[in-house]
């Protein structure tokens, strides 16, 4: 390393224990280019799948030390040297708790040491078809329970907008990446608001599938309710919804009907419903409050018809989903030796310990607490009565500093915490229900960016993915670079 490189690194050190914005954007291959844009330049010649594998590892390479986000490297990324699919040749990384062939698959645990994966997950495998160019994986936290990628003993994963803010969880490395320009899209996970908080802490777009719409993962058919759904985070609306109707070319749920590839926005005008508070209580900060309030006023101006609206959930909803989330932990910690043969459950985190612990002492609760959630559809479908979507905070305060929801915490602290900021996600989850984070024009005074999210009924990623593109046609999303 030359002495001007170590003092570049230096600076960035110092910069980053008072917080600072970084990016990998530069004059290479990748350019300012989004997934669909990369592909195109590729698919015209104009630069190559190797070219653009190359030149997003040095991106990563440059960021890397500051913002903490790859868990793993592949050594030889498998770039397409033809046309596979829509995204082909688009460098991006996979998530650390979906099995890649070839590498670890460590769920962001220090409570095991991970095997190598013998196969792709079945995931994986569809991700793969997009022709994308898997680099590496992205770190998470302990099995995506927090809503931050912070660890008891490691560097958390850090916000590119501020190194000194979380970057969200627990997709937290992919959006972290993607927002520092370092990869066009990422592959996120979601089973309690896992692809959509990263992406508002992060300025991303963040489109959580209907239950089924991508190929279900093994474990979550498994279980009482499946909560997880898989997808990507992504830097413009056409990259999301690009994502969505290549992955359908490999697979496609024969119970819903077809999204295909969602290119614009619609002329159709919108009856939209919006809250601005938790139905459940929890009161959303000012700068969340006017992030909604400034989106509803726009989308007035655009033609939809706005109006408030209650969505009439049991109060027990947020016990039992935390119920429901022990019940994982504890799974976890009885089968944790199929991770690995060295599997400790007494290594495992603060929040996994003490969720864990939690769930033992009520378990007596689990049929009346499935029972309940089960039913959550119901109040759900009865709030969209007259209404085509339903616009909401996507967290009820806006980005923590790093250390406000790190797993050391204590338990009690922590949980209060966590439950005071994931408020309005997880019922997406239980209902299986799809909903999209997208930046609103409204940020915190210093910069960070705020995300509103849209839920539909069952099936509504398209009418989704059009709003989205028109909200972003009126407004193009404030980049890292353009402050």
């Amino acid at each position: 390393m030359t002495t001007s490189e170590e003092q570049e690194k230096e600076r960035g050190r110092d910069l980053d224990r008072g917080g600072a914005r970084v990016h990998a954007f530069r004059d290479d291959a990748l350019g300012d280019h989004d997934a669909v844009g990369l592909a195109e330049a590729i698919r015209r010649g104009e630069v190559s799948a190797a070219e653009a594998a190359r030149d997003a590892a040095a991106r990563v390479g440059a960021v890397e030390d500051r913002l903490h986000a790859v868990q793993v490297h592949v050594e030889v990324p498998a770039y397409r040297s033809g046309p596979v699919g829509s995204l082909t040749g688009v460098p991006t990384f996979v998530k650390d708790n979906t099995d890649y062939r070839g590498l670890p698959t460590g769920h962001g645990s220090a409570a095991f040491a991970p095997r190598t994966a013998r196969r792709h997950a079945p995931f994986a495998r569809q991700f793969l078809s997009t022709g994308v160019t898997v680099l590496g994986k992205t770190r998470m936290p302990e099995f995506g329970f927090s809503p931050t990628t912070e660890y008891e003993d490691a560097e958390p994963v850090r916000n590119p907008w501020h190194t000194g803010h979380s970057a969200g969880g627990s997709s937290g490395g992919s959006a972290a990446l993607v927002a520092a320009g370092a990869v066009p899209i990422a592959h996120a996970n979601d089973g309690g608001g896992s692809i959509r908080i990263p992406a508002a802490c992060c300025g991303l777009v963040g489109l959580k599938p209907t239950r089924g719409r991508v190929v279900p993962n093994a474990q979550g058919r498994q279980l009482p309710i499946d909560l997880v759904t898989d997808g990507v985070v992504s830097r413009s609306v056409r990259d999301s919804a690009a994502f969505l109707a290549a992955a359908e070319q490999h697979w496609r749920n024969p119970k819903l009907q077809p999204v295909g590839l969602v290119e614009g926005p619609s002329r159709r005008r919108l009856r939209i419903g919006f809250v601005r508070d938790s139905p459940n209580g929890v009161p959303s900060d000012a700068d969340t409050r006017a992030a909604v309030t400034e989106t509803a006023e726009r989308l007035e101006r655009l033609g939809h018809t706005v109006e408030p609206v209650e969505m009439s959930i049991d109060p027990r909803f947020t016990p039992d989903f935390l119920t429901y989330w022990g019940l994982l932990s504890f799974l976890i910690g009885v089968t944790g030796r199929t991770l690995g043969t060295d599997f400790d459950r007494r290594r495992m985190d603060g929040l996994s310990r003490g969720l864990r612990e939690t769930y033992v002492r009520d378990w007596q609760r689990t049929p009346g607490v499935v029972r309940r959630l089960r039913r959550t559809r119901e109040p759900y479908a009865a709030a969209f009565r007259g209404l085509d979507l339903i616009l909401s905070p996507v967290l009820a305060h806006t980005t923590p500093e790093l250390g406000h929801l790190n797993p050391a915490v204590p338990y009690d602290t922590l949980i209060e915490r966590i439950l005071a900021y994931v408020a309005f996600t997880p019922v997406n989850n239980v209902v299986g229900t799809p909903s999209i984070s997208v930046p609103a024009t409204h940020t915190t005074p210093d910069g960070l960016p705020v995300g509103v999210m849209f839920s539909g009924r069952p099936g509504a990623e398209r009418t989704l993915l059009e709003l989205a593109f028109e909200l972003e046609a009126d407004a193009p999303f404030r980049g890292i670079r353009d402050v």
